[in-house]
């Protein structure tokens, strides 16, 4: 069986050491390129787009792809849509790996918003502010001025920040709580913006928030695909093994 696998995303790399010792998928993976050097997957892995929806299907006609599985970031909605649409339209088995949303609990400060202008309502003038969300979406900050911004990326920056009052700072996960208690202290930080991502590597930095009080805004997550939802890389595998 040949296998697409989505990647992006922790569960994706967990799942590519599985698929590497299961003899019977052929599994390849694939990146969307926007780390610029991405840690390298257990199976053959191409990186960058396909050329749009045409690109993709010839993609999955070309290479003879069997099954799709979508193990992309869930914040990848466009991705995630388009594939859910193409799979179902041509009947190529298909799921996606999602897992739990954050929730708070005693101890946090929590704002839920839809998009990053929203955040503005909630975080006064000359606050310091973490941005932990990346910078796809940074010129959605835009109405943040008159606060300090700080980005956090992993890949060094080609251009300035896009408005007044932000800079960038590099770092590449994973972070300990520890780790960003001490960023958090020695920054300043007054309010953390990040997407509720889920999962627990990347929780650290809501860990931080909570023992050092400071508020944060969560980015809410698109809508879900209609399509198969699994939570776990265990649910994945189990998906993966359904299909021989």
């Amino acid at each position: 069986m040949r296998l697409l696998l989505l990647a992006g995303s922790g569960e994706a790399r967990r799942i590519a050491v599985a698929l590497a010792a299961m003899p019977w998928v052929d599994a390849t993976a694939s990146l969307a390129g926007a780390t610029r050097q991405p840690n390298a997957l257990a199976i053959p892995t191409r990186v960058g787009g396909f050329g749009g929806a045409a690109g993709f299907r010839g993609f999955l006609a070309s290479e003879k792809i069997d099954a799709v599985l979508d193990a992309t970031h869930p914040f990848a909605a466009r991705i995630t849509r388009r594939t859910a649409e193409i799979c179902r339209d041509i009947g190529l088995p298909h799921a996606v790996v999602l897992r739990p949303e954050w929730q708070p609990g005693p101890g946090d400060d929590w704002r839920f918003i839809d998009h990053e202008k929203d955040a503005a309502a909630f975080i006064p003038p000359g606050a310091t502010v973490f941005l932990g969300t990346g910078v796809q979406g940074l010129s959605g900050f835009a109405n943040l001025r008159g606060r300090r911004v700080i980005c956090r990326r992993i890949d060094a920056p080609d251009a300035p920040f896009p408005f007044a009052g932000g800079e960038f700072l590099v770092g590449r996960p994973p972070f300990s709580m520890e780790d960003e208690i001490s960023l958090f202290q020695r920054l300043g930080v007054d309010w953390l913006v990040v997407k509720n991502s889920g999962g627990m590597p990347s929780r650290s930095k809501l860990d931080a928030a909570r023992a050092l009080s400071i508020k944060v805004a969560l980015l809410n997550r698109p809508a879900r695909p209609d399509a198969v939802i699994l939570e776990t890389v265990e649910a994945a595998l189990h998906w993966v093994g359904g299909l021989a």
